[in-house]
């Protein structure tokens, strides 16, 4: 059962099932001919070396959160290099939870770049991670719990979930993209009463539902009350979250007006948007730090779309420094300076 998300603040802590991927890269030229750029996955941090929804989910959260209120399982195969670990621990060595597979690889990916179009597959299988493999960590039954994945696993998640006693976390799901077709559905209504919040992007959302693309405002809130009318949430009580790019992020329960919150970086923004991926992962471990800083899901939206912003400036992770008195800055600028900003901007609409 989830539960109802405006009652109070939520206490610590958030964790992400989501996994660390190390990302490889190729490029050709439109007719397939190889460009000559190669990226080192291992060396150069500004190069997206370090993938994973889960990851990005993670620094998202702690783009708000201390390290030691979030937690993401790593599994460091043979093969996992210190460097990346020492990457890591940039962000606080508290949010990841290390678990050495000593006769395996790690999680590799081959991102495929054919001129403009990017192709993503895995190049070494993944280990699954489930919540029995919190029981023994630092955070066996977090406050608020993220997963990206097909309807099926989720299921099998939310069963996991219900059978480990005294936990009731806020779920927050993240339907994975070759999975939102109209044949999974069905699938994914199943376990709609099971979470609290579905968060597909909107070329995903219109794609479930046999929704003519490229999204617009107006299809964009017609996928929404279609969602929510398959009953989202313990007694439909549940949120839907659109995350729309430049469009912003639709919000919307069964029984409240839908809302748009703005992306902080517009489509008017281009110089700023470097490279939009991890944005949708970041923007709901923001959502899951505002969730946990206010107890309301619109406020934690305003979070969510800080959080993505930090994300889409540069390829790979933002960076994380202190200023002059200890104050913790990424890319140089305070998250509570954009989040002002943002809803400042909405006050005027």
């Amino acid at each position: 059962m989830s539960k109802d998300l405006n009652a109070e603040p939520v206490p610590s802590g958030f964790v992400t099932l989501g996994m660390f991927i190390i990302d490889d890269f190729s490029f050709t030229d439109a007719d397939g001919f190889p460009t000559g750029r190669v990226l080192d996955p291992q060396e150069r941090f500004s190069s997206l070396p370090i993938g994973g929804g889960g990851t990005y989910a993670a620094i998202g959260a702690r783009i708000w959160l201390s390290a030691e209120e979030i937690g993401m399982i790593i599994d460091k195969g043979y093969d996992f290099p210190t460097s990346i670990e020492t990457k890591l621990s940039i962000y606080g060595p508290d949010m990841w939870i290390f678990r050495d597979q000593p006769n395996r690889l790690t999680t590799h990916a081959l991102n495929s770049y054919r001129g403009a179009h990017r192709n993503f597959e895995y190049t070494t299988p993944g280990i699954r991670i489930t919540p029995k493999d919190l029981v023994g960590t630092r955070i066996p039954k977090p406050r608020i719990l993220h997963f990206i994945c097909s309807p099926k696993r989720a299921s099998d998640i939310i069963s996991e979930v219900h059978a480990t006693g005294g936990w009731c976390p806020i779920i927050i799901y993240e339907p994975i993209p070759d999975k939102c077709v109209p044949e999974e559905l069905p699938a994914l209504i199943k376990v709609l009463p099971g979470i609290a919040i579905l968060s597909p992007n909107a070329e995903e959302a219109l794609s479930l539902l046999s929704i003519p693309l490229p999204p617009t405002p107006s299809s964009i809130e017609q996928a929404a009350d279609r969602l929510l009318s398959y009953g989202i949430g313990d007694s439909r009580k549940g949120w839907v979250i659109i995350r729309s790019g430049g469009l912003g992020a639709y919000v919307k329960t069964l029984d409240s007006r839908g809302q748009w919150i703005d992306a902080y970086w517009s489509i008017n923004d281009s110089k700023r948007i470097v490279d939009v991926t991890g944005a949708g992962n970041s923007f709901l471990g923001g959502l899951a730090a505002g969730l946990m800083l206010t107890g309301d899901v619109v406020k934690a939206t305003f979070h969510a779309s800080v959080s993505a912003s930090f994300i889409i400036e540069q390829e790979g992770l933002p960076i994380l420094s202190q200023d002059k008195v200890g104050n913790f800055v990424w890319n140089g600028d305070v998250p509570h300076r954009r989040l002002n900003i943002l809803l400042a901007r909405h006050k005027r609409k």
